[in-house]
């Protein structure tokens, strides 16, 4: 959605909220001119009144229905438009007063309201507009207007200053709701536009995170494809023939290969409903670690068990390539003994990966995924912290331990509303 669009639709909803607005005012209006006329005996021009809120009312519908039946109003609703509909408010609102009283009427502050109004909704130049025009309109009420001898014919020219402080009373008001207002909204407007600011940047980062986590999975993977075709290209002599088996073994590694790095401009910087596939929770992570060890080479211990049936989800590639980063560092410290183990409910997912490698060091124990630090002699720890980063941004946790009798046990705790299906 354009800026333009949201602005206007956002003068559409202001432009509902003063149509119901205005039904309330014509109606408190009626009972106050019925009451009194019924109850205060105020000789009241009823008929130029009544033709008034008549007025009023009509073209209260009419502009309710415009909203409502005309295609493509909603949208085309303008700032102008609604600053229009606050002026007949006002004009309407002077005559009112200009019949009952002017402005020796208790009402005749209500001018704050479509000052207010103006100030809440629309930008500065409207509001110092408002202000001039509501001041000018009570201005003229000052000398102008139908006179109540049963309610004023008796005050005396204390009540006239009375009337004067109101005036003062209200021109201050009206500077004060202009100045202050104008300023916050403008202050308001520089945050919007802050946040919206962070939120383009959060989104870089996490395109930048995506890129991140799957080049360091592609990384882990590339490393049996290539330490295969390093062996291979060890036992070849110079300038002899090379074997036809050997030779498609070589092709078929470097096939791998391409497509591992493929992978990454396919999926990096995707948003998960686009990149991800509707799946259930058990098949997933089932066929996730049967394709960790059909390309590792190995045979895990796994056991994979929760609630039936099994939550479905969107498969996200940043999180599995994380759950692979996990897998394959265990692969790394002890290629025969891993054990792999992954539970659910109904809210969230464990995924613990045990191994028998040499441990933790004790300085890196509680730090480890906090920095880009490795745990791995020639590693970089990048992977590791890739993977903390991306399970954070799900919601996620990551617990790395000793276990007991050697090795580690890394445990992920991933709650399923970040991947599961509404």
């Amino acid at each position: 959605m354009s800026l333009h669009k949201q602005t206007t639709n956002n003068n559409a909803i202001n432009l509902y909220r003063l149509i119901w607005l205005r039904f309330i005012v014509i109606g408190g209006e009626a009972a106050a001119i019925i009451y009194g006329v019924t109850e205060l005996e105020l000789v009241l021009p009823i008929y130029n009144l009544s033709v008034l809120l008549g007025f009023f009312t009509v073209v209260n519908v009419l502009t309710l229905i415009r909203l409502r039946i005309w295609p493509g109003v909603q949208s085309s609703v303008s700032q102008f438009e609604l600053f229009i509909q606050l002026i007949l408010d006002v004009l309407a609102l002077t005559v009112l007063l200009y019949y009952t009283g002017g402005s020796t009427n208790p009402f005749a502050p209500l001018y704050l309201l479509p000052l207010t109004l103006t100030a809440a909704t629309l930008p500065g130049r409207y509001t110092w507009s408002m202000l001039v025009v509501t001041v000018i309109c009570y201005s003229i009420l000052l000398f102008h207007y139908v006179d109540l001898p049963q309610m004023h014919g008796s005050h005396d020219h204390g009540f006239r200053l009375h009337v004067l402080g109101m005036w003062l009373g209200f021109l201050l008001s009206a500077v004060l709701i202009a100045g202050f207002i104008t300023h916050m909204a403008a202050t308001v407007k520089k945050q919007d536009k802050k946040i919206s600011d962070l939120r383009e940047k959060e989104l870089r980062h996490e395109q930048v995170l995506a890129l991140g986590t799957l080049a360091a999975g592609a990384a882990h993977e590339l490393g049996t494809p290539l330490s295969t075709m390093a062996i291979m290209l060890k036992d070849i002599e110079p300038d002899s023939n090379i074997d036809q088996q050997d030779l498609l073994t070589l092709r078929e590694q470097v096939d791998r290969c391409r497509n591992i790095l493929g992978s990454i401009s396919e999926s990096a910087g995707t948003t998960r409903a686009v990149s991800g596939s509707e799946v259930s929770l058990d098949s997933h992570l089932t066929s996730l670690i049967d394709t960790w060890q059909s390309e590792r080479g190995i045979k895990a211990k796994t056991n994979v068990s929760g609630s039936q049936p099994a939550p479905r989800i969107v498969a996200d590639q940043t999180l599995d390539q994380s759950l692979l980063n996990i897998l394959n560092n265990a692969a790394d410290a002890s290629v025969n003994d891993v054990e792999v183990t992954a539970t659910w409910n109904e809210n969230s997912l464990t995924f613990e990966v045990a191994d028998r490698g040499s441990g933790l060091a004790p300085e890196i124990i509680g730090k480890t995924g906090s920095t880009i630090d490795s745990t791995k002699q020639d590693g970089l720890g990048l992977g590791l912290f890739l993977t903390y980063s991306t399970l954070e941004r799900l919601g996620g946790s990551v617990h790395l331990l000793n276990r007991e009798g050697g090795g580690v046990v890394c445990r992920v705790n991933l709650p399923l509303d970040a991947i599961l299906i509404e």
